[in-house]
């Protein structure tokens, strides 16, 4: 995943640009950057924040930036790419960074190549950073508007921007799926534009507004410019209500906490059990565990706590073994919460099902009676092609699809496995519940999920392989040309 923040200012912004990128470190990356317009240059500052807190890294710079007094700036914690990225060309000079995924970065790199249209030489772990085919795309077109709307039309997967731009002018494009957010927040002092929303009560912004998908605006201390209106569909990540997205986060009008809380509510009415506590891994199913809790009357309990100063999400590294060993040293059980008890236990999803298995297995040598784990959302039956939803490589490191492969063989249908009243499904929990040694399982239905989040504009690809970018044939999803029939019927790779 990802996140940025940039604001422009009528004073000094180098605290809003620092500490509102920082509020974005719970988003899992291992890179993060800043960049700010003073004295008539860009300034920039990138390190690597994988094994240290953002704030650590940057506080030096921070320090140096505010001596500067700057009236604009951008930040973004990344997955890979170095950012923020500097440019000079016809368009004048800018500052850019981005959250996505260009899945044909390979294709339009050729494609630039081949027309003479740029250069690439910035080169991470052998691969042209995405962030630098962005601006190269934006280079080939006459105004940084008309930049803005190629990309979106070229990429294909998903890409955010925000564009830093001399004399503090800030332009912020959501990509034209709307698959990640854009909200906009005003202060008295100027105005600010960010990927989370909780980034703004803290630094004194009052949020005003969201970017629709596919809408490009030009922000001012003086306010926004429309200069290219949303397009109609919106399929925001709804895996950002059930796992990524911060607590104190909203899109549109639905805080996540809030959606979270509902739908453990729905999953206790359609999934109870007798159990002595109700519990959510930490953190992202806490919100689960709690709305669980409260509509079925089980008391709630911590029989694991969270270390968090040093411990990172555990997603984050490259490696299973290393994913692994995140996920134990930073959960530390409480025996007097576990020993003889009936457990529940709510998260936000299972992938692979390595780190719940170990976790179950902690459980009951601490001696608990029983497991019974609650899962915020469907089975994960499809990679995710259009933002960086996980370290996988393939499809079958996702659990079900193992075990589907397990029942009918290469090349099964997986659509089979849809339907929570129907036997394939059912027989598929019940092979998960027993490699993980689970007591009992139970997923989250994908129509009380929706009912939780409150739209149906939505991404619900990694549950049910259906968008509309695969099946309008449009760009804006990887291999649309051959998925499009997939996506229809349901059927594997």
């Amino acid at each position: 995943m990802g996140g940025f923040f940039g604001a422009v200012s009528r004073t000094n912004c180098a605290a809003d640009i620092f500490y509102g990128t920082d509020y974005h470190s719970h988003l899992g990356t291992h890179r993060g950057g800043m960049a700010i317009w003073a004295g008539g240059v860009f300034h920039r500052r990138i390190h690597d924040i994988s094994n240290a807190p953002f704030r650590t890294r940057f506080g030096a710079d921070f320090e140096a930036f505010s001596k500067m007094d700057p009236r604009s700036g951008i930040g973004v914690v990344s997955d890979t790419d170095d950012q923020p990225h500097v440019f000079l060309s016809h368009l004048g000079r800018y500052s850019i960074v981005t959250v996505g995924l260009v899945a044909n970065a390979d294709e339009l790199v050729r494609g630039l190549v081949e027309r003479h249209a740029a250069h690439f030489s910035s080169l991470q772990s052998g691969e042209i950073m995405q962030t630098e085919v962005v601006a190269a795309l934006i280079n080939t077109q006459d105004t940084i508007e008309a930049g803005l709307r190629h990309v979106q039309e070229s990429v294909r997967g998903s890409i955010s921007i925000l564009l830093l731009a001399p004399g503090n002018v800030l332009y912020a494009a959501r990509d034209r799926w709307g698959r990640t957010p854009i909200a906009i927040g005003r202060k008295d002092t100027g105005m600010a534009a960010t990927f989370e929303t909780s980034a703004f009560p803290n630094l004194g912004y009052e949020r005003v507004g969201e970017l629709g998908p596919g809408e490009v605006v030009r922000i001012t201390v003086d306010g926004t410019q429309t200069l290219l209106s949303p397009l109609p569909v919106e399929r925001l990540c709804s895996f950002l209500y059930v796992y990524y997205g911060y607590p104190a986060s909203s899109y549109g009008s639905r805080n996540v906490e809030h959606v979270r809380y509902k739908s453990g509510a729905a999953l206790s009415k359609v999934a109870p059990v007798k159990a002595d506590s109700v519990s959510g891994i930490p953190d992202s199913g806490v919100g689960h565990a709690l709305g669980y809790a409260d509509k079925s009357g089980i008391k709630y309990a911590r029989p694991y706590v969270k270390y968090t100063p040093t411990w990172a999400r555990s997603f984050m590294p490259t490696t299973q073994v290393e994913r692994q060993h995140v996920a134990q040293m930073k959960l530390i059980p409480i025996p007097e919460l576990i020993k003889d008890k009936r457990l529940v236990l709510c998260d936000d999803s299972i992938v692979r099902g390595t780190q719940m298995r170990d976790q179950v297995k902690r459980l009951f040598q601490a001696g608990a009676r029983e497991v019974h784990v609650r899962i915020a959302c469907p089975p994960l039956l499809y990679g995710c092609p259009f933002i960086n939803f996980s370290r996988s490589k393939s499809e079958m490191d996702l659990i079900t699809r193992r075990i589907i492969r397990d029942l009918d063989g290469e090349g099964a249908d997986v659509s089979r496995y849809f339907d929570p009243e129907g036997l394939p499904y059912r027989t598929m929990v019940d092979r998960i519940r027993d490699r993980l040694g689970l007591t009992s399982l139970a997923f989250q239905r994908l129509d009380d999920l929706l009912a939780a989040i409150g739209t149906k504009n939505v991404c619900t690809y990694c549950w049910n392989g259906r968008d509309p970018a695969i099946e309008g044939g449009c760009p804006g999803c990887p291999h649309a040309s051959d998925a499009g029939a997939e996506a229809s019927s349901g059927a594997s790779e």
